[in-house]
């Protein structure tokens, strides 16, 4: 349920940041439990970046923790990933994703639980 599309990915040297931006149309940010970050290469398994529940609680990967930062902005109805120090291994296809029934903290970097999907952007990182 929804309308989401990724924007902001590109390529960039490692050391640097990128900022992706997921535009919500259909519906309100405030509607959903959870709002969540993944990537994914070709020919391997999606996986959980970022993500924040109703309550504000967020939940990293641990590749990414201490470098990524998930926020909302509800009067824009955007949610953003903010990526600093990027290293090589973050260079995937990025997909934001959105769903009304999720516990944040056991649930929120897993696919499954998730019903509203953007097409992705594309981040690349070179050394």
């Amino acid at each position: 349920q929804g309308h989401l599309v990724e924007s902001g990915g590109g390529s960039v040297q490692a050391g640097e940041s990128l900022r992706l931006s997921c535009a919500i149309s259909k519906y309100s940010l405030s509607m959903f439990y959870c709002m969540a970050w993944f990537r994914q290469a070709p020919g391997k398994q999606r996986e959980g970046v970022a993500a924040i529940g109703n309550s504000g609680f967020t939940t990293y990967a641990d590749s990414v923790t201490g470098r990524f930062t998930i926020s909302p902005d509800y009067a824009k109805n955007i949610l953003y990933l903010q990526m600093n120090t990027l290293k090589r291994e973050d260079t995937e296809m990025y997909y934001c994703a959105a769903t009304g029934f999720c516990r944040i903290a056991t649930e929120g970097l897993a696919s499954d639980r998730y019903d509203s999907w953007g097409q992705g952007t594309q981040v690349t990182v070179s050394s």
